[in-house]
């Protein structure tokens, strides 16, 4: 299994729109385990289209619990239980993920029970282990460490961008966060930084499309990053390679990639990449 990082839905927020991409997930392969990195709808078969068995699914990290990461994490579960899942996939989510997993098993409970007696297969319980993480360590193995840090996405209190080690690497993911100076020390030095950005002059079209006008444009500017201010927390941290994530707007016809780089010109002069429902990036 070659090391590689799949963008699998580009999309921030939880909302979609016919040719557009899908809501934040991401896969990370690398030194052989299957890391799943939130799951907004469409994560499944984005993970298909990325020609990995669901079967072989290790590792999911939730940053949030806000819908466009989290929307899909039980019927993802249950469709690679459904696939031939034989192997317990570690969860590790923020507090109350509990209370999201409990209450889809719970509206499940007919068709998980049914094909356990019909079907005569495990006990989809009994393959997932869900742990609850905040600051600071959150996995540690001989081959991976992943550690968190607590970002400002108000009015979430709970959310966390997470660093991924592993074969020499370091891949950051910023989660949905306001510009967080902290992230920069966080990032140091990283390979990869995966950073939410906004495009200012896309936020009016969005909210005029989306409606709730004052109130979302409200929270857009007060719980995300300008791409502006990625790129000032990329120069600060000193990455490699810097990649946008949870694009808002992301579907918007009048905005494309020019206008994303064209932004960032004189800002930032290192590695760019612009993403995109299932862009490949070899590590």
């Amino acid at each position: 299994m070659a090391d590689r990082l799949v963008l699998l839905g580009t999309k921030g927020g939880p909302a979609i729109r016919p040719g557009g991409p899908s809501p934040t997930s991401s896969l990370l392969e690398i030194s052989g385990r299957r890391i799943v990195v939130d799951c907004g709808l469409g994560v499944t078969r984005a993970l298909v289209n990325a020609d990995m068995s669901l079967k072989d699914l290790d590792m999911i990290l939730i940053t949030h619990l806000h819908s466009d990461h989290v929307l899909e994490f039980g019927p993802l579960l249950h469709t690679a239980w459904t696939s031939g899942l034989s192997r317990k996939v570690t969860v590790y989510g923020p507090a109350r993920i509990e209370d999201y997993w409990s209450g889809f098993l719970q509206s499940m409970r007919y068709d998980i029970d049914l094909r356990i007696d019909d079907e005569g297969r495990p006990d989809l319980r009994d393959f997932v282990e869900l742990k609850i993480y905040a600051d600071g360590v959150v996995h540690r193995d001989a081959d991976l460490e992943i550690t968190a840090l607590r970002v400002d996405h108000p009015p979430v209190v709970d959310c966390f961008a997470l660093k991924i080690e592993a074969a020499g690497k370091s891949i950051v993911f910023s989660a949905d966060t306001t510009y967080f100076p902290p992230l920069a020390d966080f990032a140091h030095g990283a390979d990869i930084l995966v950073h939410e950005a906004m495009l200012g002059e896309g936020v009016d079209s969005l909210v005029a499309r989306t409606g709730n006008g004052a109130r979302l444009k409200e929270h857009l500017l007060a719980s995300h990053t300008l791409i502006e201010d990625a790129a000032r927390i990329a120069n600060a941290a000193g990455v490699k390679h810097l990649v946008l994530h949870h694009l808002i707007p992301a579907d918007d016809p009048q905005f494309g990639e020019a206008d994303w780089i064209k932004a960032l010109s004189g800002k930032w002069d290192g590695r760019l990449t612009v993403g995109r429902d299932g862009l490949v990036i070899p590590l």
